[in-house]
């Protein structure tokens, strides 16, 4: 083979692993979405501490394993950052999935989502504030704006209306599961590097054995009552917390972190498209403060983009 066709022949290579990395993100971010609609359905039987617990439960196994023989870790030095892995357990795994959960048994997955889009831009402050990394102006302009979209996401469009009556129940728990993901992220890129899937492995394990004592507690856990349910719970412990996270990993193997951050935004856009297919009602204050939020996101993540371009 000459030179030319070898080179030829790499760059083909090179270009067909892009488009699988890419493939992959957009595979990964897609089942993280469908957390958001399956999860409201399951929450019909289920309360969020059950579903918390089966959903980590069934992804337990396959994660350890997936981990152990994919990515061939030391287990003891693994182990050695159980401090970090419990904080990351208890915010991650549960907070957050607990009160996006409960969020979801008070508002729709539509509203949820747009608010959770607001997300990158609190996590940009929060690096800025306890990892001294540079905010610019134009992310302060982007968290902003992003601000503005998610408070017509809240109020409807109806400023007035809002002002007499207050945030919901349902909004107020998705801020909080906002917060709760800033603080992961924070403690995750604080914490010593460890394998993905198997620090995710890991925290499932923690989650499992911090929730079972509780649900069994309350009298729980409840058991999915119907075909349809157990086929929900099935499918967020596969998509959302098996193969999102194999597919991102794959990715990140080709794309740089900085990079591939990039798609998380495409979650809320997925959600949203689901849910707009699904032929579920919305307001015209939705989808304007959606559009604000995504916008302001994108600015406040206008280096990043530039990068992945």
């Amino acid at each position: 083979m000459s030179v030319g066709s070898l080179g030829a022949a790499q760059d083909a290579s090179a270009r067909r692993s892009l488009v699988i990395a890419v493939l992959s993100l957009l595979g990964a971010t897609l089942f993280w979405a469908s957390n958001y609609i399956v999860g409201e359905a399951v929450l019909k039987t289920l309360d969020p501490l059950s579903l918390v617990l089966w959903r980590w439960t069934l992804a337990a196994v396959p994660l350890l394993a997936i981990a152990h023989f994919v990515e061939r870790p030391k287990w003891r030095e693994v182990l050695r950052a159980w401090p970090w892995l419990l904080a990351l357990s208890c915010t991650g795994l549960v907070g957050y999935n607990l009160t996006l959960y409960a969020a979801l048994q008070y508002s729709d997955a539509f509203s949820a989502s747009l608010i959770n889009a607001f997300n990158p831009a609190v996590i940009a402050v929060a690096a800025a504030v306890f990892l001294n990394q540079r905010l610019t102006s134009t992310g302060v302009w982007g968290v902003v704006i992003a601000l503005v979209g998610v408070f017509v996401v809240v109020s409807g469009g109806d400023v007035g209306a809002f002002l007499e009556a207050g945030f919901g129940i349902g909004q107020l728990l998705m801020f909080g599961a906002v917060g709760i993901w800033t603080a992961y992220t924070i403690i995750g890129r604080r914490s010593p590097p460890l394998p993905p899937i198997t620090s995710t492995s890991i925290q499932a394990v923690i989650t499992v054995l911090l929730v079972a004592p509780v649900t069994l507690a309350t009298g729980g856990p409840q058991l999915p009552v119907s075909a349809e349910a157990l086929t929900s719970l099935l499918l967020i412990a596969v998509f959302p917390s098996v193969l999102s996270y194999l597919l991102w990993n794959r990715a990140l193997a080709v794309i740089p972190a900085a990079r591939a951050g990039v798609f998380l935004n495409l979650i809320t856009v997925f959600t949203v498209a689901f849910t707009l297919l699904a032929g579920q009602p919305f307001t015209i204050g939705q989808l304007v403060g959606g559009a604000i939020v995504i916008v302001g996101v994108v600015v406040a993540n206008a280096q990043a983009f530039r990068r992945a371009a």
